[in-house]
């Protein structure tokens, strides 16, 4: 059972390690325990995700229960073949983690096989909190907080971090017949869905993409905050998601919002630029705490 164990956390640090790009990042200042519980939740994520975004997935909505089925029957003790749930099912247990939140992220993932147009940012709001804020409840519980006020500051870093997403593949996205910028506000600022799915840049788009860079800052002024209340181990991987996901909105502002001419991103030097930076700033900061002693 314990080879059994390992070797799923072994594939979901495999999975990490493909297909992260910005999380990992992140997730190597972990300390050991927390990066392997870390990688399962990522790796279910990635797991589910793959379902609604994949072309070859056959009768995705079907096999969306099927998750259910196998996450509800693994809960109960009854492990299922797949080799990701034993390391996904430790993690839950070991950190104490809500059942309910894997739930919802399957929910909202799923969300996206019937619903791809958001008719106000509030129904906006709903998906981010299903498909990234609940990651950052269950992440929080593996990092270690204090305090309920941090409850609130994960879900706003993880919204945050959705629309910068949601903003950066707009192109990849119209090409699946996919628009989540909310349509009263396209409307409010003159501009088509077909101008999206065509990717038409002009005045009114950039103008619209303006008012959404400026509410994803302020979701991120107030994710900055959730740092306060984590314990010292997990604040670098936080500070660095956020500083990673705030550079990329700015490259976007930088770019003069142009998403559609080329994919925004940060290149691997940026990575480890600000990596870097965190664990100097880090280092630092120890050597005069122990000066002071």
């Amino acid at each position: 059972m314990a080879d059994h164990l390992q070797d799923s956390y072994e594939l979901c640090t495999q999975i990490t390690r493909s297909e992260a790009k910005n999380f990992y990042y992140a997730f190597v200042t972990l300390p050991p325990h927390k990066r392997s519980a870390i990688y399962a939740i990522y790796a279910f994520a990635r797991y589910c995700d793959d379902i609604s975004d994949s072309n070859d997935t056959l009768n995705p909505s079907e096999q969306f229960v099927n998750v259910r089925k196998e996450l509800t029957n693994s809960l109960d003790g009854n492990l299922t073949e797949n080799p990701i749930i034993p390391a996904l099912i430790d993690t839950i247990n070991k950190f104490e983690i809500p059942n309910s939140y894997f739930y919802e992220l399957i929910d909202g993932v799923e969300m996206d096989l019937t619903k791809s147009r958001f008719s106000n940012f509030q129904e906006l709001k709903d998906y981010c909190y299903k498909v990234a804020s609940i990651v950052g409840l269950i992440s929080i519980n593996i990092f270690g907080y204090k305090g309920p006020k941090a409850n609130q500051y994960a879900i706003d870093l993880g919204i945050a971090m959705q629309l910068t997403n949601i903003m950066r593949d707009l192109k990849e996205d119209a090409d699946r017949d996919r628009i989540y910028l909310p349509q009263d506000e396209m409307k409010q600022f003159g501009y088509k869905e077909t101008d999206m799915l065509e990717g038409v840049m002009n005045d009114n788009f950039k103008r619209l993409m303006e008012f959404q860079v400026r509410r994803a800052r302020s979701y991120f002024n107030s994710g900055i905050k959730l740092l306060d209340f984590l314990q010292q181990d997990a604040i670098g991987c936080t500070s660095i998601l956020h500083n990673l996901y705030s550079r990329i909105l700015d490259r976007i502002e930088d770019n003069g919002y142009d998403v559609f001419s080329e994919r925004v991103s940060l290149t691997s030097v940026e990575k480890v630029t600000i990596m870097t930076k965190f664990f100097l700033i880090s280092g630092l900061n120890k050597i005069n705490l122990l000066n002071r002693r």
